[in-house]
């Protein structure tokens, strides 16, 4: 990719991060084989799948809906696409959690860890542990 594809990329990158759409479950899981394989091309990507691997054509559409979403952008080599992740990992879970907070927690992260305090899915030594980072990175700003 020369110095203006790049450029281009990034700017699809912005564009479209500011109206990501949530992913389905599918998307999801192609999309985490994308990011950990770090891109390729669809047959490499069913490589990381665990048995029973989706079809081909059905992994290639789900791809192809990745793509036009802006997760993704390929490279083509005659008749096959080479893949590879426009944002990361951590960007999608930031943009999706963040999300997540706004509309179901009233943009409240205390409601958010309430909530699964009461529904008792969070222990209180995983709180002590929440804490413990907070304060950490709370330091180590200072």
């Amino acid at each position: 990719m020369n110095y203006y594809e790049k450029i281009v990329a990034l700017r699809k990158i912005r564009e479209q991060f500011k109206i990501m759409n949530k992913l389905t479950s599918q998307e999801e899981e192609a999309m985490l084989i994308v990011w950990r394989s770090g891109g390729g091309f669809i047959k490499d990507f069913l490589e990381w799948y665990p048995t029973p691997q989706p079809p081909y054509t059905t992994l290639a559409s789900v791809i192809k809906n990745l793509e036009r979403k802006g997760f993704v952008q390929s490279t083509r080599y005659g008749n096959v696409y080479e893949y590879y992740p426009l944002i990361t990992e951590t960007q999608y879970k930031s943009r999706f959690m963040s999300g997540f907070v706004k509309d179901y927690f009233s943009n409240s992260y205390k409601e958010l860890v309430g909530f699964f305090a009461q529904e008792e899915k969070i222990s209180p030594q995983e709180l002590k542990e929440i804490l413990q980072i907070i304060e950490n990175r709370t330091n180590n700003e200072k």
